[in-house]
């Protein structure tokens, strides 16, 4: 039984960039997919898709959730540090007015607020707060 799915999500991101591999296959989820719509529209990923399970894979009703990875033009990682920063036992929650950019903007946080999922970059332009996912950069 999973208790995180986000941190399942990020430690399949995470195995799958160590491997060199271009795509990872995640079991499907509202939430993941808006995190990876923020991935993509940040340009950490070039593309993610939903795709049906067939009944051999065990899974139930709900799909995988396809990821396509983005490398540099040499093979470099876009994604050197993906990292949890609320967990279970421990939320994490931040108003807008404290937000502050990632490794001088270079990076992100990734926000659950009350109007869906966005960046921090997205969350203070439009005064959102809320938890803080995940940290990417």
């Amino acid at each position: 039984m999973m208790t995180d799915p986000i941190a399942d999500l990020l430690t399949r991101i995470r195995n799958a960039l160590r491997n060199k591999s271009k795509r990872v296959r995640i079991p499907h989820s509202k939430l993941k997919a808006r995190v990876a719509e923020v991935l993509k529209r940040e340009g950490y990923i070039t593309e993610f898709r939903v795709v049906e399970s067939a009944p051999a894979d065990g899974l139930g009703p709900q799909g995988w959730l396809e990821l396509d990875l983005k490398y540099g033009p040499d093979g470099e990682q876009v994604i050197s540090t993906i990292e949890r920063v609320s967990r279970p036992g421990r939320r994490v929650y931040a108003s807008y007015k404290i937000l502050k950019p990632v490794v001088n903007g270079l990076g992100i946080e990734i926000l659950s607020t009350s109007q869906g999922v966005f960046s921090n970059r997205e969350a203070r332009a439009q005064k959102l707060g809320g938890e803080i996912l995940a940290r990417v950069y």
